[in-house]
């Protein structure tokens, strides 16, 4: 086999955006279509660490980690606002001068990834959602403490959600509805609890993003007007099992993108890691359908 002339695996990478220092991953070739891989919560661009060099063999691949998260570093004080994450990754992309991409959004990669789609239409060619919601019948029960901290925005209600950070729960956000739990890599939670709880002061920076994620519910029908608008190619493959995205949010895509590719599957909320063969399955040929080819050595 003749030697690849570009990397799959991904190399790490710091940029400049303002005063973030974005920490990125970073695979395949540079003239290939791009794919920009959004990660949720309480996740980095570790989540992607086993799909990156599967996508790579074709495109060129960037997963950064938002402020907050991962190893981004930020400003001693910054707005811990969806609104400034969208921001950063908009920095993010022109420092890398990157004019079009197709996204990936997982959980808080939704939010960012369609603020990002709302502001520059013309750039996102394609969208993968994985458990990454936009409507409201999609808001499942484990978003039931935090609509009560949104409704009432006491320091009692705030104080409820601090169990949200322990590492038995960030470790049941994977395990919950996977059907062979005892199967996942450990250290998917083990260094999500620990660069969480590590960082000085992050624990609030995680509590005002939960108090901030009711503004994100309010855009919803912003996002759905851009889906109408442009009728972007959209692909969701959803672990049905998931607790705070729930399947009818994926159905939901159907009511904007009629021509949505939608398919349910028997996975929790981190699909991706449990069920990254299931996802690889729908999520290639729509690619290659959407994208093209890209490069193939």
């Amino acid at each position: 086999m003749a030697e690849l002339a570009y990397q799959i695996l991904p190399t790490i990478h710091q940029v400049e955006v303002g005063n973030y220092s974005v920490f990125y991953r970073e695979a395949g070739p540079a003239d290939a279509p791009t794919l920009l891989l959004l990660h949720g919560f309480p996740s980095s661009s570790f989540l992607f660490r086993h799909m990156i060099p599967l996508l790579a063999l074709t495109y060129h691949v960037i997963a950064p980690d938002f402020p907050g998260f991962g190893f981004t570093k930020s400003p001693a004080t910054f707005p811990h606002t969806f609104d400034n994450i969208a921001d950063v990754m908009e920095g993010f992309l022109d420092a890398l001068n990157i004019h079009e991409f197709a996204e990936y959004i997982i959980d808080y990669g939704a939010p960012v990834g369609l603020r990002l789609a709302v502001r520059r239409p013309h750039a996102v060619k394609a969208i993968v959602s994985q458990n990454g919601n936009a409507y409201l019948e999609g808001l499942g029960p484990g978003f039931d403490a935090l609509r009560t901290y949104w409704a009432s925005g006491s320091q009692a209600d705030r104080d409820a959600l601090i169990p949200f950070f322990t590492l038995n729960a960030t470790e049941s956000q994977y395990t919950t509805g996977t059907k062979n739990p005892e199967s996942l890599e450990p250290e998917s939670w083990w260094l999500d609890y620990a660069l969480m709880n590590d960082q000085p002061g992050n624990i609030d920076i995680q509590l005002d993003y939960f108090f901030d994620y009711r503004n994100n519910v309010a855009q919803y029908p912003q996002y759905q007007k851009y889906f109408r608008q442009s009728q972007v190619p959209l692909l969701a493959v959803w672990g049905e099992n998931d607790q705070f995205f729930i399947p009818a949010g994926a159905k939901a895509y159907k009511r904007d993108l009629p021509h949505a590719e939608i398919h349910l599957i028997d996975a929790g909320h981190f699909a991706l890691i449990s069920n990254l063969e299931d996802i690889a399955h729908f999520m290639l040929p729509f690619l290659h359908k959407t994208l093209g080819k890209g490069v193939h050595y």
